[in-house]
């Protein structure tokens, strides 16, 4: 997509390239780059894609989840969808704090060990015998 910035001197033309990857089993990546050729903005895109790998939650909008092996999805979004890129950085951005929070489906359950007190209990609440130790002051001897 061409990004044009107005200059002194005219416009200047750069390419923004979006590039979506997915594994189609629960991961998805997104990049992002601009640059003066077309190639370069895709290979960078493809790169920072690569790297922004993250775990989708099943149940989450309809062509970026595709690539994270969602088919299931309807999709309802308010606001102007036209700005495509702004798009999919909200897609992502809201997959990506999804992971932000458990729910129930990813709780265990939880086993504890016994502390050494709750182990040990009847043999610490038995009563053992005390002996008295009497100490006898012992008198000087003089030599």
């Amino acid at each position: 997509m061409p990004v044009q910035k107005q200059t002194r001197a005219g416009q200047r033309t750069r390419f923004k390239a979006f590039v979506v990857i997915g594994d189609n089993n629960g991961h998805l990546g997104l990049g992002v780059k601009c640059s003066k050729e077309v190639a370069t903005a895709i290979r960078g895109s493809i790169i920072l894609a690569k790297l922004s790998v993250i775990p989708v939650r099943r149940r989450v909008p309809k062509k970026v989840l595709q690539f994270a092996g969602i088919e299931d999805v309807f999709i309802s979004s308010r606001g102007s969808t036209k700005t495509l890129g702004n798009f999919f950085k909200a897609t992502f951005d809201c997959l990506h704090k999804t992971y932000g929070f458990l729910t129930l489906d990813f709780w265990w359950e939880t086993r504890f060990n016994k502390s050494p007190f709750q182990e040990w209990t009847d043999i610490l609440k038995a009563p053992t015998t005390k002996t008295a130790l009497v100490i006898e002051p012992v008198e000087k001897q003089e030599a």
